[in-house]
């Protein structure tokens, strides 16, 4: 709304839209910028860093709510207050946005995407926090690529326990075997 446009950016701290291909005019794409390509993220996220009312400004034409709400128009906007351990998410009806109510499980569904995003207690990055994080429909939590790869590692030692004690076995059986002068190779 703004010329040229980056004078009246907004720039969310996360946000998601699908199906954009990962080449732009033949080069890796390297950003996206909305007035480019007319295309609204599925879901932004704010991460408040002062008391929220920056996040939550409808004034016309400045305030971020307002701007999300009226030119950006994300299906979803979030508002992540790591403080106050406390998100909210709100989805676009017609012209305006509606809060969303969380689910039984404290999930706030992102239907499209089959997933919920809610508050996780835990420690990530040598950080204890709320984080922000992500389930499936089913309420499982999504893992990281780090929880993945921490899984699959546990996953890999447990069957290496388990192919030890199975050769152990073999080996205790072979020798009672032997003690009853059955060869255990024939």
């Amino acid at each position: 709304m703004t010329d040229p446009p980056e004078k009246g950016a907004e720039a969310p701290d996360w946000f998601y839209l699908p199906n954009v291909p990962p080449l732009l005019r033949g080069q890796i794409r390297r950003s996206y910028v909305l007035w480019q390509e007319l295309i609204p993220p599925l879901i932004a996220l704010e991460f408040v860093s002062g008391d929220g009312s920056e996040e939550r400004d409808k004034t016309p034409w400045t305030g971020k709510f307002w701007i999300y709400e009226q030119i950006i128009r994300p299906a979803f906007y979030g508002i992540y207050e790591v403080r106050q351990s406390r998100v909210e998410v709100y989805h676009l009806i017609e012209d305006h946005y509606e809060l969303v109510s969380a689910n039984e499980r404290g999930h706030y569904p992102i239907p499209r995407l089959g997933v919920e995003l809610g508050l996780w207690q835990g420690r990530y990055q040598n950080v204890e926090l709320p984080w922000l994080r992500w389930w499936d429909a089913q309420g499982n939590l999504l893992l990281t690529g780090e929880e993945r790869a921490a899984q699959a590692e546990l996953l890999l030692e447990q069957e290496q326990q388990q192919r030890e004690l199975a050769q152990q076995r073999a080996e205790r059986l072979a020798e009672q075997l032997r003690a009853m002068g059955i060869n255990p190779d024939e």
